[in-house]
């Protein structure tokens, strides 16, 4: 393993939780991670500063491929070398406000993608100082990127789509981080720019490029599955590597071709990651029917990304204490939910006396996976079977109707009082329902043009925990 150099620090996920002395819990997927006394040597180096031996870069490493923590690369002597490249179709205005927020401290490549009036495209573009390339026919983002990389001779280069507004040093502050070896690529945080709206207003604390506060490995099967390229600086060399017949975007995919690319560098054994402390804001659709036009959109690409990349695209990850548990309450059997969620203590519980692990918590944490369970069910009926809670609604009998609201409005109920939105509840979980139906409706158009349905089968997960007796 190659450890993270020397002069990088690293700060704890805020869930990692200090056991014991040699114990570490967190990370994604949670686990486990003991400390030899070498590993706990390391964590005090680690503790009081920057990296200064191999030994806490290998234990700075694991802790960030776990993500039980987080980076924090030294600061850079130069500033870096890198081009920015802009892909744009028939968005003149949008590209002006694009180019406006650069800083002008490095080299600008747009790249039209087949505009209707390439005219205004370039006046924007040399308005700018930035390098034209034109694309005759348009072949959508991934293909204007590839188009871009063929003239980009930098070792890093960031991609920013033209209806994002970057702010002065952003690709700057992200390069720092490529003095990891391993890492790829890595992306800002990208909030909604929306009107004032109620359309805008749900989509600043919804949006679907705006993944959220928390800094994460990027990987499948972890809190953070993807990032987009909306705004992103990556290694050209990396991107290289996992080129396939010389083209690093997959020209067939129109929607859905950064999450692919990701996954390939990840499987490829590089590093990509998420720095929210960067933001690049992004307009957004200024209607609800334009925004659920695009969520629909987004949807569509779900099965090509699974025969692609199989086991990758599972819409719920199902346990089965949890899973027993929610199902025995919503068919009301107390008495069967009661016993399920024992087991789920009592086989947590004997998971970590076997393995030494102190056992305060497990209640606590095993409700807390149920209430997970919980939401997840319901947000997967709301995307993919919203005809049929509908029907089980219609029967008399008010507790399979309260069952079946509390999976409908359950999750966006939850989040509404998480995220507290300047939207009633009510007008908040109307939209965040229409939203999951649209996407929903684009995974299954999705599913019945590839021929599959794997985006929509739930996964089982059988290990809830993992153990990583090796940390040195």
């Amino acid at each position: 393993m190659t450890p993270l150099p020397c002069g990088f620090r690293v700060e704890l996920d805020q869930d990692t939780r200090r056991l014991t002395d040699d114990l570490l819990f967190g990370g994604s997927p949670a686990r486990v991670l003991r400390l030899t006394a070498a590993g706990q040597a390391a964590w005090r180096e680690l503790a009081d500063g920057p990296i200064t031996s191999a030994a806490g870069g290998a234990l700075a490493r694991r802790l960030t491929d776990a993500g039980l923590a987080h980076p924090v690369p030294p600061e850079p002597s130069a500033l870096p070398r890198l081009t920015v490249v802009v892909p744009v179709r028939d968005r003149a205005q949008l590209l002006g406000r694009c180019l406006a927020g650069l800083d002008g401290r490095h080299p600008v490549l747009v790249v039209d993608d087949g505009s209707l009036d390439p005219a205004a495209i370039a006046a924007a573009a040399a308005s700018y100082g930035a390098k034209l390339v034109r694309r005759d026919v348009n072949g959508g983002p991934g293909v204007a990127r590839n188009t871009a990389l063929e003239h980009v001779s930098t070792e890093l280069v960031a991609f920013v789509d033209s209806d994002c507004v970057p702010g002065p040093g952003w690709a700057d502050q992200l390069a720092a981080h490529f003095a990891d070896p391993l890492l790829a690529a890595i992306a800002p945080r990208v909030p909604a720019l929306a009107p004032d709206t109620a359309a805008g207003r749900y989509t600043r604390v919804a949006g679907s490029l705006d993944l959220g506060d928390r800094p994460a490995r990027v990987a499948p099967g972890t809190r953070m599955p993807y990032v987009p390229t909306a705004a992103l600086v990556a290694r050209r060399s990396a991107l290289a590597h996992v080129a396939v017949d010389g083209d690093v975007f997959d020209p067939r995919l129109r929607v859905g071709e950064d999450v692919d690319l990701v996954w390939r560098l990840d499987g490829a054994g590089f590093r990509v990651r998420y720095a929210p402390d960067v933001r690049v804001e992004h307009h957004e659709p200024v209607t609800w029917s334009g925004l659920l036009r695009r969520r629909a959109r987004y949807g569509t690409s779900a099965a090509p990304l699974a025969k692609r990349h199989p086991g990758k695209v599972a819409p719920l990850a199902l346990h089965p204490w949890p899973t027993l548990t929610v199902a025995a309450l919503l068919t009301r059997h107390p008495l069967i939910a009661a016993l399920a969620f024992g087991g789920s203590v009592g086989s947590m519980a004997r998971t970590l006396r076997a393995q030494d692990i102190p056992t305060a918590g497990v209640v606590r944490a095993m409700a807390t996976a149920v209430h997970q369970t919980w939401l997840g069910c319901g947000r997967y009926g709301t995307q993919f079977a919203v005809p049929l809670l509908a029907a089980l609604m219609a029967p008399r009998g008010w507790g399979r109707r309260a069952a079946v609201a509390s999976l409908l409005l359950g999750p966006p109920l939850t989040a509404w009082a998480k995220n507290r939105p300047r939207l009633d509840p009510f007008r908040y979980t109307a939209a965040a329902i229409a939203d999951d139906v649209a996407y929903g409706a684009g995974v299954w158009a999705g599913c019945l043009t590839h021929r599959t349905t794997m985006p929509v089968r739930p996964a089982l997960v059988r290990r809830p925990l993992r153990f990583d007796p090796k940390g040195k």
